[in-house]
């Protein structure tokens, strides 16, 4: 395998910065298509607190979001400000800066987003692996499609169908949340009890829409993998069917879904944002969704930044590191 060129490495490092650059760009022109302005946004914060007859105070706050300044000049600002992430303060929620309140948010949805990602991935992929294998037994095989039935539903529609299951017809997990309000947070057994009770229905709902995409994925590889003359060699050999199945077939044919994970792992969190609508989870979905609402710039260009460096990121790692996952890709053209 050729060693990482200078040159590769400034043209990947260029493409991410560019890639950065446009979806910040998209960032700020998309909410400002709406007919809303979030000057009222703070008008009606300071009328709920009983100052919206003070003239002087909005006027300061609009020209304290630099709301007053021309357009260009928001956007040269914006700009500066986000690659420092320096987001400023919520326009909703002022004086709580944006920082404060994604710093609150973001734990708790990169714990559903890791946690439900990783436990449909190895689900997913196992079932894949056991619908593609021509040994696998009958029972087993009519069994497994079954379990792929929920995928074709969107993971909030299958999160209403849980908490009417599980939350009214049958009282066995909270209806919302993501911890017992009663329960003091820490690292102790009631609290983390209490976490993973209210977090196991928006779980469940990601991990049974997004297993069916990994096992498809993987059925397909193992198919193709089992073709393949160094498959057909080993079994003439007589290789163990055991051995032939985990150290010849999955392990060949995982390598794109390792890929697809990575991927995966850095968009989820995007997808995850109407499921906390709905299970009301204090993730940066949540947050998202009543930025959006109140026309909120700042945490709506925080969040989304968040979100699509966490996936640009991630591709820029995959293509640095795929080379050393298969040896036949070269980091250099020949």
């Amino acid at each position: 395998m050729k060693s990482l060129s200078w040159r590769y490495l400034l043209g990947r490092v260029a493409r991410l910065a560019l890639t950065i650059w446009i979806a910040l760009t998209l960032m700020f022109v998309i909410p400002r298509l709406g007919k809303s302005d979030p000057a009222d946004a703070i008008m009606a914060k300071l009328a709920e607190s009983g100052g919206s007859g003070n003239q002087a105070l909005v006027n300061s706050l609009i020209e304290r979001f630099g709301l007053n300044e021309p357009l260009w000049r928001q956007y040269l600002n914006y700009v500066w400000n986000t690659i420092r992430f320096d987001n400023g303060y919520s326009m909703s929620q002022f004086p709580t800066q944006t920082n404060s309140l994604v710093a609150q948010a973001a734990p708790w949805t990169f714990g559903l987003v890791i946690i439900s990602t990783l436990v449909a991935f190895a689900i997913g992929t196992v079932i894949g692996a056991a619908m593609g294998w021509r040994k696998t037994p009958r029972w087993l095989a009519r069994i497994l499609p079954g379990s792929l039935v929920f995928s074709s539903l969107p993971a909030f529609m299958l999160g209403i169908i849980l908490l009417f299951l599980f939350s009214q017809v049958w009282p066995l997990f909270p209806f919302s949340g993501a911890y017992d309000p009663l329960v003091p947070p820490g690292w102790n057994l009631p609290f983390v009890s209490s976490v993973i009770r209210h977090g196991a229905l928006p779980v469940l709902s990601v991990v049974l829409v997004q297993m069916g995409s990994w096992a498809i994925g993987m059925r397909g590889a193992i198919v193709n993998t089992s073709g393949e003359d160094y498959m057909l060699l080993a079994e003439a050999k007589g290789v163990k069917p055991w051995t032939l199945f985990h150290r010849y077939a999955v392990r060949n044919a995982i390598l794109p879904q390792f890929t697809a994970l990575g991927l995966a792992l850095g968009t989820a969190a995007s997808g995850v944002v109407v499921v906390e609508t709905v299970f009301a989870y204090p993730g940066l979905g949540s947050l998202l969704y009543r930025a959006i609402l109140a026309n909120d710039y700042s945490v709506i260009e925080g969040i989304s930044y968040l979100l699509i460096l966490g996936v640009a990121v991630s591709v820029f790692i995959l293509d640095l590191i795929y080379p050393l996952l298969d040896p036949r890709i070269n980091y250099g053209r020949k």
